[in-house]
């Protein structure tokens, strides 16, 4: 089976530069591979470094130390060390990112955000336009709503919208954070669905997910992030 995405003694901290550079540890030796079709998540309590560890592999966050290893492009990357342009091109077409929040973009209607990720990688616009109408479907969006700005629409409605902008297209790996934590049952039972016909399909997704329903429906195992616990604060 397919490993897409290795992470090897990967560590990372912040400076704290208001407080004399008191550097904060957040996580040390964080090691694990993703295989193609599995959705592993991230385990442990508030705190412990689940969504640094998410930002990284997205490129969010800078890595101190370690490598983070992508299939992508017919060769494989270190998004640790790679230039800006490069993680870029692999945020195009081999990592996807389903966070929390939606940025909104002011005019722009909640059809045209869902269907943009496509449209940026070079599909046909009123065809990612039909599979948007599909996912927002799914998603029990109403319809009347598709064609409004999502700066208007509720937490959970803007989470919906979120979701399908995640999931409209086939990169090869998913990260996932909370994806459900604004949704009622019967949308996160969707959200089971569509992880499930990612998995099927053969993406490695990650996630984090604080409904342990959820969860148990989903994971294929549990990567505990206390394992990677970088300590107190150091100087």
């Amino acid at each position: 089976m397919a490993t897409p995405l290795v992470v090897s003694d990967v560590a990372k901290s912040f400076t704290m530069h208001l407080r004399d550079g008191v550097t904060l540890p957040v996580v040390t030796g964080v090691s694990f591979a993703i295989r193609a079709g599995e959705c592993a998540v991230l385990g442990g309590p508030s705190g412990a470094g689940k969504s640094s560890i998410l930002k990284m592999l997205y490129g969010n966050y800078a890595v101190d130390e370690g490598q983070i290893i992508v299939q992508h492009g017919g060769g494989l990357v270190d998004l640790a060390s790679a230039s800006p342009r490069t993680v870029l091109s692999v945020r195009r077409h081999t990592i996807g990112y389903v966070s929390q929040f939606l940025r909104t973009v002011p005019r722009v209607s909640a059809l045209d955000v869902v269907a943009e990720p496509l449209a940026e990688r070079g599909e046909d616009r009123e065809a990612a336009r039909e599979k948007a109408r599909a996912l927002l479907a799914q998603l029990n969006l109403p319809e009347k709503l598709w064609a409004l700005p999502p700066a208007t629409f509720s937490g959970g409605e803007q989470q919906r919208v979120n979701i399908a902008r995640g999931f409209i297209t086939e990169h090869p790996i998913l990260l996932l954070d909370e994806p459900t934590a604004s949704l009622d049952a019967r949308n996160r039972d969707v959200v089971v669905e569509l992880i499930t016909a990612k998995k099927a399909a053969g993406v490695a997704l990650l996630g984090i997910f604080h409904d342990l329903d959820v969860r148990d429906a989903v994971a294929d195992r549990v990567i505990d992030v206390t394992a990677f616990g970088a300590g107190k604060i150091a100087a």
